[in-house]
């Protein structure tokens, strides 16, 4: 007989898989005893020395020593199993001796590889026998057919948003506020949908920021979100406050959607398309939620429809570059209303590879048109922002935002502001920014200066969302 006869070891992890099978099944059947605990025990003891036999090494003198004589089991209808048991014990032996048979020289005799089919027969007979399997050949490899572990225990994070406040002209109040707190629960819900929900906290009231659950591997390759989500205008808008570069939203977003940005409850598609035009990369995004805004539809929750194309392009090791169109509308019959909103936006990054998170330096500028038809009069305004931003280390970063912006509706009036920044990151959990602002803002010249602290605790950190 040779080790490299696939049949003998086929046959002999039948036999034991059939015999494994009955033997659990007895155990259900009367009451357990110690005789059949140890034919058990022996059965495997047994399919370990085929496991490591089939798994190219030699079973240990130890382990060969296990496999005894038949002894009486105590039960009639189990002898002829324990003759089986004895024989297929001494067919191991012979196996055993023959493979690990030292070679001429004195080295251990190399293996033959070998056809494992027995994971498959210990499955067979695990179905058969309602018992789970005791050993297993070759790697193990878990395939998650049920909810992962976070499910029933979903990562919790909260950040908090501290501001000291100076202001000019006088008089001096407020100067110590609270920008947000905010609570975070994320999940895998099961292998085709997970969950985000973000709960913010102000002086003032308690809030749902989003919550919502997206499905992903959908056919096509395309996301589906449902649930309350900032909506993707521009390339700030998605961002969480205080992730932000500065400590507000640039004043087109908030003259434009709202103080927070716009914010809408309902459906969200997203695609990569299937095209590259000069080695981009192109992603569409479509939504239509019922938003609240008071620009746009005077606070009444009005449907409206989103549309946004960006581009991508790497430039090379060091650099890229994104351009994105977004076109948003919506009609509001309470006020008689109709509000539609162009923008497009660019940002160039530089961030050499051998820098890591040390440096960076990225530029971003934004411009919108609101349209809007108000008891049959139409104007037209606009606004945009730019902005640059400057790594210098791992620690520190600098930068500066101009914003300009027109009055949506109504009387004209123009806005302007420029804003300075100052960040140390402390930790990954912790940064201090010293921020300055100053320009026309409401009719009036306002300037002010700020210290804002920012702390985050578990897994979510500073992501952006």
């Amino acid at each position: 007989m040779k080790w490299t006869d696939h049949s003998v070891v086929r046959r002999l992890s039948l036999t034991l898989a059939v015999l494994g099978a009955l033997s659990v099944g007895q155990a259900h059947a009367q009451t357990p005893s110690q005789p059949s605990d140890s034919l058990q025990r022996r059965l495997r003891d047994l399919a370990a020395q085929i496991d490591s036999l089939e798994a190219g090494s030699c079973p240990a003198s130890a382990a060969l020593a296990q496999l005894v004589e038949p002894t009486m089991i105590g039960v009639a209808s189990a002898d002829s199993l324990a003759l089986t048991l004895w024989r297929l014990e001494t067919r191991v032996r012979r196996l055993a001796a023959a493979r690990c048979a030292p070679a001429p020289g004195g080295q251990p005799a190399k293996p033959d590889s070998v056809v494992d089919e027995l994971a498959a027969l210990r499955a067979a007979a695990v179905d058969a026998g309602g018992a789970e399997a005791d050993t297993a050949v070759g790697p193990v490899q878990f395939v998650g057919k049920q909810r992962s572990g976070n499910a029933l225990n979903p990562e919790i994070s909260g950040t908090g948003d501290i501001r000291l406040v100076a202001r000019s002209p006088g008089p001096q109040k407020d100067n110590a506020v609270v920008g947000e707190y905010e609570l975070a629960f994320q999940s895998t819900l099961d292998p085709y949908s997970n969950t985000k929900i973000f709960l913010g906290i102000s002086e003032e009231e308690v809030g749902v920021e989003e919550g919502y659950i997206y499905w992903t591997g959908l056919p096509g390759k395309v996301r589906l979100d449902l649930g309350k989500f900032r909506q993707q205008v521009g390339d700030l808008n998605r961002w969480h406050q205080h992730a932000l570069p500065e400590s507000d939203y640039p004043l087109v977003y908030q003259r434009y959607f709202g103080e927070e940005g716009l914010t809408g409850l309902g459906l969200s598609l997203y695609s990569a398309l299937p095209i590259s035009l000069a080695g981009g990369t192109h992603e569409l995004w479509l939504q239509g939620t019922s938003a609240s805004s008071e620009p746009l539809f005077e606070n009444s929750r009005q449907p409206a429809l989103l549309g946004r194309l960006l581009n991508f392009w790497q430039l090379n090791r060091s650099s890229y570059i994104q351009f994105g169109l977004t076109g948003l509308g919506g009609n509001s019959s309470d006020a008689n209303l109709k509000s539609r909103v162009m923008s497009a936006d660019f940002r160039v990054t530089w961030r050499p590879p051998d820098a890591g998170n040390r440096q960076d330096l990225t530029f971003r500028a934004e411009g919108y048109r609101f349209s809007a038809t108000e008891a049959g009069e139409e104007t037209d305004r606009y606004g945009a922002f730019a902005e640059l931003l400057y790594r210098a280390s791992q620690r520190w970063s600098l930068g500066t935002r101009y914003d300009w912006v027109e009055a949506p509706r109504g009387p004209y009036q123009r806005d302007w502001q420029i804003v300075p920044t100052l960040s140390w990151t402390q930790s990954e959990f912790v940064y201090l920014r010293l921020e300055g602002r100053h320009g026309w803002l409401e009719g009036a010249k306002r300037s002010q200066l700020m210290v804002q602290v920012v702390w985050a605790m578990g897994s979510h950190k500073h992501e952006a969302y």
